[in-house]
């Protein structure tokens, strides 16, 4: 076997956010059967525990994992993301993403072959605030908060979770060509899942109702429940040594549903 085929079986060092749960958990069980060092992230039941969705928890979270990491990390999966319609999804799923990854980017530049993908959704074609959206590009916080509970004032808001997996799109593809991330050799993605199921969407799952909501709103061509590994085997192979380089997309991993949506003048 030649050298450089030992380097590629070398195990790589990936943080996993979400670890515990879902796609994340799924993702952490195909890395670590590959024989990759995984550093999982989540509220409980893992490496670093870590509550991503205030600035002290997201920056303690990254500390954790560099000590685990040994100051170089190969790669970062970030799966952590709710879906509550309330403030917490801007929290999470995008200023919890940014920062995480903002704060893990100078190691994943000295790694010699660095990946980082994040997890967006098919919920981002859905619905959007131009209000929360400008200052979540801003990546003005308490301005987006702000938003989000003028949102909420009469209940639950679902473009708050559309709205924060369309800002972490548009974050990745903006990010991705920037000297910071291109720059410096590291790929940056996103994975659009459609409806997976997880115990995210265990309720949505356990009703005629919901089922056909979702039937609805994701038109999927290939069956409406995305088993997780689905998504995990897509997110494993953008942070591995094989995407060398892809950058920059949102790949919608939904059964055909996105094509569905917008059709072919989207390309």
């Amino acid at each position: 076997m030649s050298g450089g085929q030992d380097a590629r079986r070398e195990p790589r060092t990936v943080v996993v956010t979400g670890s515990a749960s879902g796609i994340g958990q799924s993702a952490a069980d195909l890395l670590r059967a590959a024989g990759d060092k995984v550093i999982g992230v989540d509220k409980d039941e893992t490496d670093v525990v870590a509550d991503l969705s205030t600035p002290e928890g997201r920056s303690g979270a990254v500390a954790q994992a560099l000590e685990l990491a040994g100051g170089t990390i190969d790669g970062v999966v970030a799966c952590a993301g709710l879906a509550s319609q309330s403030d917490l999804d801007v929290k999470v799923n995008f200023f919890g993403v940014v920062e995480f990854l903002q704060g893990c980017r100078p190691a994943l530049a000295r790694s010699s072959q660095p990946r980082a993908v994040v997890v967006s959704s098919i919920a981002s074609l859905h619905g959007r605030d131009d209000e929360l959206l400008a200052a979540c590009e801003a990546l003005d916080e308490p301005r987006a908060l702000a938003r989000a509970r003028e949102l909420t004032v009469d209940g639950p808001a679902p473009a708050l979770y559309s709205g924060s997996k369309l800002a972490v799109a548009r974050w990745v593809r903006s990010s991705a060509v920037s000297d910071e991330w291109a720059g410096a050799g590291i790929t940056l993605n996103a994975v659009g899942p459609g409806m997976v199921a997880t115990p995210m969407s265990a309720a949505r799952r356990a009703s005629a109702e919901g089922r056909a909501q979702a039937e609805r709103a994701v038109p999927s061509k290939l069956g409406t429940w995305l088993p997780p590994e689905a998504i995990a085997h897509p997110l494993v192979w953008l942070v591995s040594r094989d995407n060398t380089h892809l950058t920059g997309q949102v790949i919608f991993v939904d059964g055909g549903a996105e094509a569905v949506l917008r059709g072919p003048e989207a390309v």
